[in-house]
């Protein structure tokens, strides 16, 4: 892999005039005019490499591996589940792979929508931004409300009314996202760090148990594999049945990966981001591995398909209740662990509720300063906080009163639909300019060595990627279309039109989005030797430069407390 060449050609300020000159007929190079920017309009680059890293690795990590795995494990198996994790975890790691090689070139404080705006068409920036914000804004609440459900483990409903604590969850992550990118960054380390703790305590626990250290002494092994079977056929028979089982499972997959992008939107808040956000991508590839397929395969093999206890399960809410690995520990015979995992799902949902709240915020402002939303939402404080932005995506986060009447659930059910497609078409869009941004880069002559990171398998592997990502969104509610098979027994067969609407709305306002932008605005298709790669890169060159030489200086002084600790612990980890 490539170093930065922080002399080379990429920089303006090196080259000689006639140099200049010719290349100024092509793109648009940053000069020092960048650096006059309003100090109100602006982020801060307070993210520490351990923070990004611990925050990446973070988001990877939620409810959709600890609750979701359930129920396709119960509807397809344990092969499928494996099969399903590990091709959608590979998907996941080429949109990584390919979000961090542009973010290394050009880390934009717009995030990804900069660069869909620059390399492909401003209408997808436009779109995507607007997309990804939708997902947040709608996760965010959902995710306080399942706070507040978390904590009816220990203190039902009623006894205290739920509004409370979804206020005191509302009051801390809007504080904890006012106090500025470096309490920000801190706080959700070590949250994230939590997290990742409890992933490996999962991980040995159910390795523990697999080979029969439980108190019941059995060794599992391949049993469940065997008997009821590593396939459970869905909706057909046969060859096609275990196929459609395979297939159910990406879209349970696809959710549990979501929020790994998060690390393209720390990019503008990132301290040396073309070291520490290459390394954070690199290290996904790891995570995935051991987090998911690894955990999602000693899963299948701890708790059959067909187990009842695993059925009532999936029909429980977000508590230790509803999280399969919950029922592996009953069956095994273990009192008190299901406690301290509900304790866990307590730190997975703030956590995930405190860093969507900080996209949300930060996918606003990067519309404003790509001017694709009121110039309002541009400003930020002294501290580089987009106020405005947070104010009016904690406007939304009210709808999470909606969770004190339980009638309101099923709205949530809805929600989550949604936000698996706004995910889908944000992956998507981030796959679509990372193509665009190979052909601009090989039209202009900029080699991969000149690349901090370079995508493992470049924009092929993108294309793929591609293909793969729009099967699944087009076919991810193919299991409505079979309403009569898949009907329980007793009941009249109908179509479930709501769950219909809520799977592909998304898509028709994508597309809305970005006709209304291209009609509306006029925006062209950028052509490859028109792009603009290095527009504001000026700026990024002197800050990198400048970190990198308090990091010299620093070098050989004292270790901090907190250094020390992260050093002797995940730090040899990750």
């Amino acid at each position: 892999m490539a170093g930065v060449n922080h002399n080379d050609q990429s920089s303006d300020e090196f080259r000689s005039d006639r140099e200049k000159r010719d290349h100024l007929q092509d793109v648009n190079i940053a000069s020092p005019r960048d650096f006059d920017e309003d100090t109100h309009h602006h982020l801060h680059r307070g993210l520490k490499a351990r923070q990004i890293t611990m925050i990446a690795i973070g988001g990877a990590i939620g409810t959709g591996l600890i609750i979701g795995t359930g129920k396709s494990l119960a509807q397809a198996g344990p092969a499928p589940l494996f099969i399903g994790y590990t091709l959608v975890g590979f998907l996941c790691f080429l949109v990584m792979a390919a979000l961090g090689e542009m973010a290394a070139w050009l880390p934009l404080p717009s995030g990804f929508t900069g660069y869909a705006t620059r390399f492909v068409d401003p209408a997808l920036g436009f779109t995507l931004g607007w997309n990804y914000w939708f997902k947040y804004i709608i996760v965010t609440p959902n995710n306080i409300t399942a706070f507040s459900l978390v904590i009816q483990y220990w203190v039902p409903r009623t006894r205290v009314n739920p509004g409370a604590f979804i206020t005191v969850a509302l009051v801390a992550i809007v504080l904890i996202n006012y106090f500025g990118i470096k309490f920000f960054g801190e706080f959700e380390f070590w949250l994230s760090s939590i997290k990742v703790i409890v992933i490996i305590a999962l991980i040995l626990l159910s390795l523990i148990l697999v080979c029969g250290g439980g108190p019941d002494h059995h060794a599992t092994g391949f049993q469940y594999w065997k008997n009821p079977g590593a396939f459970h056929a869905y909706i057909l028979t046969g060859s096609a049945g275990r196929f459609l089982a395979v297939w159910s499972t990406f879209t349970t997959a696809v959710f549990a990966y979501l929020g790994t992008e998060l690390v393209g939107v720390t990019a503008g808040e990132a301290s040396n981001p073309r070291r520490n956000i290459p390394r954070a991508i690199k290290l996904t590839f790891y995570r995935i591995l051991l987090f998911y397929v690894v955990l999602v395969f000693l899963l299948g093999m701890l708790v059959p398909y067909n187990s009842t206890k695993l059925i009532d399960a999936n029909k429980a809410n977000t508590t230790a209740a509803a999280s399969p690995f919950v029922v592996a520990i009953i069956i095994s015979g273990i009192p008190t662990l299901p406690a301290i995992l509900n304790a866990a799902i307590l730190i997975f949902v703030f956590s995930a509720a405190n860093s969507d709240l900080y996209i949300a915020s930060r996918t606003l402002y990067g519309l404003a300063h790509e001017g694709k939303a009121p110039k309002i939402f541009k400003w930020t404080d002294s501290r580089g906080v987009p106020v405005p932005a947070l104010g009016l995506s904690v406007c939304f986060c009210l709808l999470a009163y909606l969770g004190v009447n339980t009638a309101s659930y099923t709205v949530f059910g809805y929600f989550i639909n949604l936000v698996t497609m706004f995910g889908l078409l944000t992956w998507i869009s981030i796959l679509i300019s990372h193509i665009f941004f190979v052909r601009a880069r090989k039209a202009q002559n900029i080699p991969d060595s000149a690349l901090a990171y370079v995508a493992p398998l470049g924009m092929w592997g993108s294309v793929g990627a591609l293909i793969f990502s729009t099967l699944i969104m087009f076919f991810k509610g193919f299991a409505l279309f079979a309403y009569k098979k898949t009907a329980a027994k007793g009941t009249h067969p109908t179509f479930d039109s709501r769950t219909f609407v809520t799977t592909y709305l998304g898509l028709p306002i994508y597309i809305i989005l970005f006709c209304g932008y291209k009609v509306i605005m006029k925006s062209k298709l950028i052509k490859p030797e028109e792009a603009d790669l290095y527009g504001g890169k000026a700026r990024i060159d002197a800050e990198e430069a400048e970190f990198l030489a308090a990091q010299a200086e620093k070098k050989g002084g004292p270790e901090t407390k907190v250094e020390r600790i992260y050093r002797l612990t995940l730090g040899n980890l990750f």
